[in-house]
């Protein structure tokens, strides 16, 4: 009995969802400017081409931040309830952050963090 209403619910999203995809397609406001599909970049006019290659070092910059960005979201739980977990979860997270400074040294010894 559990398995019809799952379907039950299933349908029901999926023709909700569906529903309201279709009223934002007909009711939203639509616009036949030719203006309206240039790219915007801060009030001046685009130039050059899109598809330009840029440089590395935007990208590895990125990942490192995300890197330290997700160490800081796994940090934060585990010093909530760090006195309840004891000395073995203490060493874990002390193992956790000097991998982290590993890369930290890394990155830093490969110039990865420079501006040229």
């Amino acid at each position: 009995m559990s398995s019809v209403w799952l379907l039950v619910f299933f349908i029901t999203a999926i023709l909700m969802v569906g529903a309201g995809i279709i009223m934002a397609w007909l009711l939203a406001p639509t616009s036949r400017n030719p203006q309206k599909l240039d790219p915007y970049e801060c009030g001046i006019a685009a130039t050059g081409w899109a598809w330009q290659q840029f440089n590395v070092g935007y990208y590895l910059f990125a990942l490192l931040f995300l890197i330290f960005e997700v160490e800081c979201v796994f940090m934060f739980p585990w010093a909530v309830v760090m006195r309840s977990l004891g000395v073995i979860a203490f060493v874990e997270i002390l193992i956790f952050l000097f991998i982290l400074v590993l890369g930290l040294a890394y990155a830093w010894k490969t110039k990865a963090l420079e501006w040229e």
